[in-house]
This record gives C-alpha cells, sequence and structure tokens, in this order.
C-alpha cells in the first residue's frame, strides 16, 4: 500500500465504497480489534474508538491525504493519522495537529445489549471566541506553509481582528510536498494543489496579497513596508518568509532549461519542459533532488543524478539506507554519477568534473536550500544561523514572532537550538505562533517531522539527528520493511522507517514524553 494518496480535497466521487459492517444496526464489543473498527453510516466510513473507556465515531481517513486513521495510533484523546502524523481530537474531530487542517465530522454512538450503535453526525462543535485582549492588527509576512497555518489558526480560533497575509508567491498556498511528487509526476491534477479554495481567504477574513515583497520591517514604528510602497502596520507580526533555493553558479546556470523546484510556478516551468524532454540531468541526490528524479521517471523520462556524495542521503539517514534508496532508483531505471559534480551547462548537454559530458534536454538543481533572512537582519531581530526563537517563538522583538525555515528554536528534545527545513514543521510552527500572537503562551514542543516518497516506497522521519555514533536497525531495510534508530550515547534522536507506521508514531510519542 502506498502512502503517496492525493490531496487533501479529492473528488468523493474518486474515493472508494463504503465497507465493513452497517454501524446503524451495531456491532459488538468483541468486534473491536485493538479498540478501533471501521464500518459505515450511509455512504460514508465511520471509526469506531474505544479510548479511556469511552466510544468516540469519527470519519474513518483523515482529512489530508485520506490516510485510514483504523491503522494510527490513539493517544491521549487524539488518533494520529499513520502517514503523516496529523492527529484529530476524538471528541471534537479538530485537526489538532498539521498537515492535516479541516476537521472530521463525529457521530453519536449508544450502548446497549453489548453493542455499540453509530447514529446521527453530530453538530459541528461552535466556533471559538478570540481573548477580549486580542490584538487588532495581526501581518504575516510570508505565503508558505508556516504563514498559512498561521491564518488559518487565527481564522479557527475566532480573531475578529484584521489578518494580512504578504506573500512573494504568485500563488496561494499550496500542498508544497506534493510539488516534487504526485503533481510533479503528473497523477495529481492542479485544482487538488491549493491548501485551500481561492474564497476560503476573503470568507475568512484574510487579506491576501500575492505577489507582494516586504523590503522593510520597522519594529518601532511596528510596520512593514513593501517593495511597491505600501506601509501595512501590526500589532502582532509572523515572519514567515522561508526558504529559497540554493543557485548554481556554474556556466550556464542562467539558461532557460535549468530549473529549481521551489514554487508552484517552478513546477509549472518544469513540467511545460519535461513533456518534450527525452533526458534530464538532477544535479543533487537530496530529497527533493531524488523525488524529482523519481516523478520524471513516472513521465517515462530518462534521468541522470549528478552529486558529489558517495551515497545518496547518507548524510540525513546513513549508509545502509543510503545504499537502498540507491538501488531502490536504480531499478527504476536512475542513473547515478556520485562522487562527480557538474562544472558547465550547454543548451543540450552538461559537463562533469570528472570529464563525462552527458546530453541533457532539462537541468534540475536541488542542491539545497537558504533561509530567507534578509529582512529579520534589516531589522536587527538576533540571528544565529536563523532567526532566533524563544520557547514560544518569540524573537528578540517583542511582539515579532517566525515560524518554519527561518526559525531557530530551542527544542526540549535534543536539548539544542535547532532549525529545520520541514514542511510538517513549518506548519505546527505556525499553528503554535498564532496562538501565542492571541496571548495563549504555548511553548512549541513538537518532535519534528517528514515523509519523503520515492515511487512506491515510503520514508518517514521523526526527530532530528545532526550526528550519531549507532544507527539501531530493526527489520530489513532493503525488504522495505524497517524502523532505524539515531542514537548518540545511547539515546535516540530520530528514527526513520519504511511501512513500520505503528513504530513511527509510537517513536514520536515516545520523544514527545523524553525530555534531553
Amino acid at each position: 500500500m502506498t502512502q503517496d494518496q492525493p490531496a487533501q480535497d479529492q473528488p468523493i466521487e474518486e474515493q472508494p465504497r463504503p465497507s465493513g459492517p452497517d454501524l446503524t444496526k451495531g456491532v459488538a464489543f468483541t468486534e473491536l480489534a485493538g479498540g478501533k473498527l471501521v464500518g459505515h453510516v450511509g455512504d460514508e466510513d465511520v471509526l469506531v474508538v474505544c479510548s479511556g473507556g469511552e466510544i468516540f465515531a469519527i470519519d474513518a481517513l483523515c482529512s489530508h491525504y485520506h490516510g485510514p486513521l483504523v491503522d494510527g495510533l490513539v493517544e491521549g484523546g487524539g488518533i494520529r493519522c499513520p502517514w503523516h502524523h496529523a492527529c484529530f481530537d476524538l471528541r471534537t474531530g479538530e485537526a489538532t495537529h498539521a498537515p492535516a487542517f479541516s476537521p472530521l465530522s463525529c457521530w453519536q454512538t449508544e450502548q446497549r445489549d453489548g453493542r455499540i450503535f453509530v447514529t446521527a453526525k453530530r453538530d459541528a462543535a461552535p466556533a471559538r471566541q478570540a481573548p477580549a485582549d486580542a490584538p487588532e492588527r495581526i501581518v504575516i509576512v510570508g505565503g508558505g506553509a508556516a504563514g498559512f497555518a498561521a491564518a488559518e489558526m487565527l481564522h479557527r480560533h475566532g480573531f475578529a481582528g484584521s489578518i494580512t497575509m504578504l506573500s512573494a508567491e504568485t500563488d496561494a498556498p499550496v500542498d508544497r510536498p506534493n510539488l516534487s511528487k504526485d503533481y510533479l509526476a503528473g497523477s495529481a491534477p492542479e485544482d487538488w494543489m491549493p491548501l485551500q479554495p481561492d474564497d476560503f481567504y476573503a470568507e475568512a477574513g484574510i487579506d491576501l496579497r500575492l505577489g507582494t515583497e516586504v523590503v522593510t520591517l520597522d519594529k518601532i514604528a511596528r510596520q512593514v513596508v513593501t517593495a511597491a510602497g505600501e506601509t501595512f502596520r501590526y500589532d502582532r507580526l509572523l515572519l514567515a518568509t522561508g526558504a529559497e533555493p540554493v543557485r548554481l553558479t556554474i556556466p550556464g546556470a542562467e539558461l532557460p532549461h535549468v530549473h529549481t523546484l521551489r514554487s508552484f510556478a517552478d513546477c509549472r516551468a518544469i513540467i511545460g519542459q519535461a513533456e518534450g524532454a527525452r533526458r534530464v540531468v538532477v544535479i543533487g541526490a537530496s530529497f527533493i533532488g531524488l523525488e524529482v528524479a523519481a516523478s520524471l521517471r513516472a513521465r517515462d523520462i530518462e534521468v541522470h543524478v549528478v552529486a558529489p556524495d558517495k551515497r545518496p542521503m547518507e548524510r540525513v539517514l546513513g549508509s545502509e539506507m543510503g545504499d537502498f534508496v540507491r538501488a531502490l532508483h536504480e531499478e527504476h531505471g536512475v542513473v547515478f554519477h556520485l562522487e562527480d559534480t557538474v562544472v558547465a551547462i550547454e543548451a543540450n548537454k552538461v559537463r562533469l568534473g570528472s570529464g563525462a559530458v552527458l546530453d541533457a534536454d532539462l537541468v534540475v538543481a536541488g542542491i539545497g536550500v537558504r533561509p530567507r533572512l534578509a529582512l529579520a537582519e534589516q531589522a536587527g531581530l538576533a540571528l544565529e544561523k536563523g532567526v532566533v526563537v524563544d520557547a514560544f517563538l518569540e524573537t528578540s522583538a517583542p511582539g515579532i514572532y517566525a515560524a518554519g525555515d527561518i526559525a531557530r528554536w530551542p527544542d526540549p528534545h535534543s536539548g539544542a537550538a535547532i532549525r529545520v527545513e520541514h514542511w510538517v514543521v513549518a506548519t505546527r510552527q505556525g499553528q503554535v505562533a498564532a496562538l501565542n500572537m492571541l496571548g495563549r503562551k504555548q511553548k512549541f514542543e513538537t518532535v519534528p517531522f517528514f515523509w519523503s516518497q520515492h515511487y512506491d516506497v515510503p520514508i518517514n522521519y521523526v526527530g532530528h539527528a545532526e550526528g550519531w555514533d549507532e544507527i539501531a536497525v530493526t527489520g530489513d531495510v532493503m525488504a522495505r520493511d524497517c524502523v532505524l534508530k539515531y542514537k548518540r550515547d545511547g539515546r535516540v534522536l530520530a528514527v526513520a522507517s519504511i511501512y513500520r507506521d505503528l513504530d513511527s508514531l509510537r517513536e514520536e510519542v515516545a520523544m514527545e514524553r523524553a525530555r534531553a
């Protein structure tokens, strides 16, 4: 079973038909194997969960990529999706942890004669009210994961003031992980990509300004100024400027068939040129580079990967997983040129440092990203390999918060200040920053998580390990059934897994409970 499913607004007619017992007719308690059972009410799949002596009934599929929650983990009054670790409140259906944003429906349950009956769908939870002392004006700089998640959370919590979202992007917030996965591969249509329909922003009271670059931040006057000269005052400000791809500096880097992948526009440009391409050269054996390689192979394009590394992804995943990733891509026809570099690009070829010359109709560079720190630096905010924030994601300037790829926060799990470039982390930080801008005083203590997809093989990763002295492997990496624990001095810092979803969730919970 592949984890890489269509995005959250998949048309209902393409969903599988309901299965399992008719829950309106009742099921015996003994049928809840492991405390969970999938059935249906009419045409809708419903999951029955026994937790803490209570019975709950909730939508059976995650609202993110429709992961089967029956395979997830029930923990602390919530249920976690096995695929990408979204979490939902069993009592209300609220999506409490991204990457899911949309809530799940809940149903009423009855118990009689040793059986559980699921009856009518419950009304949605009443709308929240923001605190009486909430600020009047909140400005969000950035239209990516963190910025969107913050704006959505402010709306969800009943913020009645003005929300202005200034985005340099030309498109409204999209499901960025899918840019290098299904959408690039051609298996996800464009209308699956937006995180919300266009009319969501106006209806939610979010003033989304696209194509708007902020060039000045005045923390004394509490205002930002755009490149067009517009001024926006704020009571609270979120910096979510994200990261930008590292650009090639070699001869030919500016040729029109050379691309990086970060935005929706980038992806469209790559797809446009891929339609007539015979061979593509991907520069870099990173997660993005290899996801691009897999997606372009799905379009039946010859793919060559050039990278200075001895193994793909070895720096993050170690040698054994690196060897597996290489073998997996080679099974699908990718040709690697490792321990080599591209030194020049020409109209239809690239030249390598080894002297080799490769034909190339299309070149995609995936050699990393760097945080966009210019605005924070101009404003005089404290910087150290990112924007320094406290446990509440507030910067050195009161009232200014930072989230996503630019934020360097005190991680209670590793005991160090860290900055990571994971989409899920960015969304969760945006959510916490929003709550704190409303005065909630909630610490960001979430364990980092990301997933990567290569053909039909998902790799899940929880935690953060910049180095380790041991990798403990359970299962068989080459058999695509494994858990790898990255340890230092006997302590687990991070866990990678393939098709061990429940183990991945359990390790996430264990890390949440532990502190450095």
